[in-house]
């Protein structure tokens, strides 16, 4: 066990991770799942509240980190969602082809090791054109930012359990045989903007 990675990054995610912009932004893309949903790393459970009850039959929740769970298992007390927790990382997903009418990742993919590997794991479990939503941190357009995130990348990636400020979420999801249907992007938060450039949207399988 490792005390930084099961207790002080679970507390750091808990307490830092969900200010009011992220929030809002969650209370309006979370809704849009559906059916059998898997979410990529749902951290301390801070979509939990956001996800319709009356239209999520079940939510598979996979997380690698105990710590997580831990924190996550008290959010699910505050729904009615039938939760199944999955300790895998999301490289390894224990679900059918096929399987799932929906997807769910909010600052996973920019922490992902494996994100090729993962993203094509997400396609394989979804249905044909299912969706996938996404909320994630990434390389920012303007250079100066860029420059500042490049710097930053290796303390974050330390600091917060492999983040990685420099992917570009649209182009990773697109290379992995989805379209995007939907797509924002601006800088959010109270955090620098090296810290805090978001895209937020959905994509489909081309299946």
């Amino acid at each position: 066990m490792s005390l930084y990675r099961d207790h002080v990054y679970p507390y750091l995610v808990d307490n830092l991770g969900d200010p009011p912009p992220i929030k809002a932004i969650r209370q309006q893309i979370v809704a849009l799942a559906q059916g059998e949903v898997l979410e990529i790393g749902p951290g301390s459970g801070a979509n939990f509240i956001h996800y319709d009850v009356t239209k999520v039959t079940r939510l598979y929740a996979l997380e690698p980190n105990p710590g997580m769970i831990a924190r996550a298992k008290k959010q699910e007390e505050k729904t009615r969602l039938d939760i199944k927790y999955i300790d895998l990382p999301s490289e390894r997903i224990p679900l059918d082809n096929n399987s799932i009418d929906t997807v769910v990742s909010t600052f996973t993919l920019c922490t992902i090791t494996g994100i090729e590997q993962a993203i094509q794991e997400i396609d394989r479990v979804l249905k044909p054109n299912a969706s996938f939503i996404f909320f994630e941190l990434g390389l920012a357009p303007d250079l100066p930012i860029q420059r500042w995130q490049k710097r930053l990348e290796p303390l974050c990636r330390r600091l917060f359990q492999g983040l990685y400020l420099t992917r570009s979420i649209p182009s990773l999801i697109t290379q992995g045989d989805f379209q995007i249907t939907q797509i924002k992007a601006d800088y959010l938060a109270q955090f620098p903007k090296s810290l805090s450039y978001c895209w937020w949207g959905m994509a489909v399988t081309k299946k």
